[in-house]
C-alpha cells in the first residue's frame, strides 16, 4: 500500500481556455423519417408549432470510425491534445467505433471525451490498444482527471496493462479488459476515483493509490490493494470484507440495478438500448449473448444540437420524443421538463446543460422509467433553487417495478465560473436509483470563494425506497446530503467538506461545530448505509473543528456499516464519526478515524 498523502487531494487550478471546435469526421447515417405525433390539439392549425422530426446528424463533435478509416490515431491524438489540460473548456467530444477489430492504438482520453463502441456487447468492438488517462498534464497527479468515459469496449492492452487514472465522474462501464487494470498514474501519483460498472477485468485491478473505489455488478481476476474506502457490490472475483483493514467492503449483491442506456449500431442505423431492471444483480450483464433490454430507434430521439432553445427540447418531449443530447453546451431558460413515462434523456460527451435566470434545468414528473444518463449540469450565475429535480415534491406513486435512474449525471457549481444553486439535486420520487454522480461545488477553478459560488445543500432526498450506488457529493456551504425518505440505502459514499471555510462561526449550525456531510433526518425510521468516507481539508482555517462526518437518529433501523473520516494532513479536525461517536482525528498522519457498524 502506498503512503498517505499530507497534502489534498487537488491544488488549486485557473480556468483553462476553451478549445476550438475540430471538424470531426462523418458520422454514421441516421434515420430521420418522423416520429409519430400526438393527436391533433383545439388549437388551429394555423397556430400549431411544425412537427419536430426524429433521427438526425449527430454533428461534428462525434467522431465515428471503422477498422478501415484512415488515419484514427491522428484523429485520437489531435482530440487529446484539445482536451488533454482544458479542464473548465468548452470543448466536447464522442468518439465512437463501430464494431470490428482495430490495431496499435492508443485513444488517449482527456476532459469531456468519451470513448465507446457501437456493438450490443463490449466483445463486438475490440481494440487492441490501450484506453489510457494519465496525469502528465498535471505533474503525475491524477487528483484533477474529472469529467471523462470509457464504454461498451474490450481492450488488448499493448503490454498486458490498461491505464485508467481518474478521479472523480470518469466512469468505466460495460468493458472487457483482456489483461489488468491500473488505476494509477505513471509514477503512483495520487488519484481520487472513481466507478466501475458492468465489467469483466480479466486480470488484476491495481489501485495503487486511489483514495476510494466502488466497483458494481462485474467480473475482476483480483484486485492489489486499498488506501481508504474501496466498496464492492455484486463483483464476481471482489475481496473479502475487511474493513478497516483492509479498507474492503464487501456485498454479496446490488439490491437493485439498471444499466446505464447505451448507442449502438444495426447495419447502418443508430439504436438505443435500455438494459432492464435487475434485482439483487450480480456479475455482467452481457456475458452471455445479447444483453436483455429494450432498443429504441433513433427516429424515437429528437438529436439536439448545441444552442438549441429549451422551448424546443419540451416540445419534442410534449410530442412522445426522448432526447439525444449530442456533445456541446446547451443554455435552457425555462427547465427541461419530462412529464412522460419511459423517456431517455441521454448525453452523448458530457452535453452540458446550463441554466440561464436561475430556473432548475431539468424537472422529471412523478412517472415511471425516466431514465437520464450521461450528461453535466453547470450552474448559472443567478442563483438557482434546484438544478435537478426528480419528482415534484410530495410525490408518493410506487416506482418499484420500473424505477426513475440517474446515471452518470454529473452537476458543477462554479470552475468553468461563478455559478450558485441553493440545492442541486433533489429527489421526491419512490424508488429512484441514482447510479454514480458526482455534485461539485467547486474548489479550483475560476468563479470560486465561499460567497462567489454559494450552495448550500447538495442533494436531499425526500422520496421513500431511493438507492444510491456510487454518491460523490463534496464541499457544500452546509449539509451535502440530506436524506429524508424512509428506506433509503446508499453503497459507497465519497466526500470533503468544503475546503474554503473563513473561520470556525462560517460552519456553525446551532450548537454543533459544522454540517455533517451526510445526515439522515431526525424522524426517519429505517436507513442503510455502506462504505462512507467523508474528508475535511480547512485550508483557510486549519484550526475548524468539523463535530463528525455522519448525523443519524438514534434508533434500530438505522445502519451504517464501515464510516470513515479523515483530516487531510491535520488541516482542521473531526471530532467525531457519527453523531457523538468515534475518535477523533488527529495530528498530521492522515490517519482515517473508523467506525465498523453504527448502532
Amino acid at each position: 500500500m502506498p503512503p498517505v498523502p499530507p497534502v489534498p487531494r487537488r491544488a488549486v487550478l485557473g480556468a483553462v481556455a476553451a478549445a476550438p471546435v475540430l471538424a470531426g469526421l462523418p458520422s454514421a447515417p441516421a434515420s430521420a423519417a418522423p416520429a409519430a405525433a400526438p393527436a391533433a390539439s383545439a388549437v388551429p392549425a394555423r397556430k400549431r408549432p411544425r412537427p419536430l422530426r426524429g433521427g438526425g446528424d449527430l454533428g461534428p463533435n462525434v467522431l465515428v470510425f471503422d477498422p478501415s478509416t484512415p488515419g484514427i490515431q491522428a484523429k485520437l491524438d489531435e482530440v487529446f491534445q484539445q482536451q488533454e489540460s482544458a479542464q473548465f473548456g468548452n470543448g466536447r467530444y464522442a468518439l465512437l467505433f463501430k464494431p470490428g477489430a482495430y490495431h496499435g492504438l492508443n485513444a488517449q482520453i482527456g476532459f469531456y471525451t468519451s470513448i465507446a463502441g457501437l456493438g450490443l456487447s463490449p466483445d463486438d468492438t475490440v481494440i487492441n490498444g490501450d484506453v489510457t488517462v494519465d496525469a502528465g498534464w498535471f505533474g503525475g497527479n491524477a487528483t484533477q482527471n474529472f469529467w471523462r468515459s470509457a464504454e461498451n469496449l474490450a481492450l488488448v492492452p499493448v503490454n498486458g496493462t490498461n491505464r485508467w487514472a481518474v478521479s472523480q465522474a470518469a466512469p468505466f462501464r460495460r468493458m472487457h479488459v483482456r489483461g489488468n487494470l491500473n488505476l494509477a498514474p505513471s509514477g503512483y501519483g495520487w488519484s481520487s476515483g472513481g466507478y466501475l460498472a458492468d465489467c469483466r477485468i480479466d486480470g488484476q485491478v491495481q489501485p495503487y493509490s486511489q483514495q476510494q473505489w466502488y466497483t458494481r455488478d462485474s467480473v475482476i481476476g483480483g484486485w492489489l490493494n486499498g488506501v481508504w474506502n474501496m466498496v464492492f457490490s455484486g463483483v464476481e472475483g471482489a475481496p473479502a470484507q475487511g474493513f478497516p483493514n483492509p479498507p474492503y467492503t464487501t456485498l454479496e449483491t446490488t439490491p437493485v440495478s439498471r444499466e446505464k442506456p447505451f448507442l449502438h449500431l444495426d447495419g447502418d442505423h443508430y439504436r438505443v438500448f435500455l438494459p432492464e431492471k435487475r434485482t439483487d444483480s450480480r456479475g455482467v450483464t452481457w456475458g452471455n449473448g445479447t444483453p436483455r433490454g429494450t432498443s429504441l430507434p433513433l427516429t424515437r430521439f429528437y438529436v439536439a444540437q448545441p444552442g438549441v432553445s429549451a422551448a424546443t427540447l419540451n416540445r419534442a418531449l410534449e410530442q412522445g420524443l426522448n432526447l439525444l443530447l449530442t456533445p456541446g453546451i446547451y443554455h435552457v431558460d425555462e427547465p427541461i421538463r419530462v412529464n412522460r413515462p419511459n423517456t431517455v434523456v441521454l448525453g452523448l460527451g458530457y452535453a452540458t446543460i446550463i441554466p440561464d435566470g436561475g430556473v432548475t434545468a431539468l424537472r422529471v414528473a412523478d412517472v415511471d422509467g425516466v431514465r437520464l444518463a450521461g450528461f453535466l449540469v453547470d450552474a448559472g450565475t443567478v442563483n438557482s433553487e434546484t438544478l435537478v429535480e426528480v419528482g415534484p415534491r410530495g410525490s408518493r406513486r410506487d416506482h418499484s417495478a420500473n424505477p426513475i435512474t440517474v446515471q452518470d449525471v454529473f452537476i458543477r457549481i462554479g470552475g468553468a465560473g461563478p455559478g450558485k444553486a441553493t440545492t442541486s439535486l433533489v429527489v421526491n420520487s419512490r424508488h429512484t436509483i441514482v447510479d454514480h454522480t458526482w455534485i461539485w461545488r467547486a474548489d479550483h477553478g475560476d468563479g470560486v470563494g465561499w460567497e462567489t459560488n454559494r450552495a448550500d445543500y447538495g442533494v436531499v432526498v425526500n422520496g421513500d425506497d431511493v438507492l444510491a450506488t456510487g454518491l460523490f457529493v463534496e464541499h457544500f456551504n452546509k449539509y451535502d446530503v440530506q436524506w429524508f425518505g424512509e428506506r433509503g440505502r446508499t453503497i459507497f459514499f465519497q466526500n470533503e467538506k468544503a475546503y474554503d471555510a473563513p473561520n470556525q462561526a462560517a460552519i456553525q449550525n446551532g450548537e454543533l461545530r459544522g454540517y455533517a456531510a451526510y445526515r439522515v433526518g431526525d424522524d426517519v425510521t429505517v436507513h442503510e448505509g455502506w462504505g462512507l468516507g467523508s474528508y475535511c481539508y480547512y485550508n483557510v482555517d486549519p484550526t475548524i473543528v468539523q463535530h463528525h462526518g455522519f448525523a443519524a437518529p438514534e434508533r434500530p433501523g438505522v445502519r451504517f456499516h464501515d464510516l470513515l473520516v479523515v483530516s487531510l494532513g491535520g488541516n482542521g479536525q473531526y471530532a467525531h464519526v457519527i453523531n457523538d461517536l468515534g475518535a477523533p482525528t488527529s495530528g498530521t498522519s492522515t490517519v482515517p478515524s473508523t467506525i465498523v457498524s453504527y448502532p
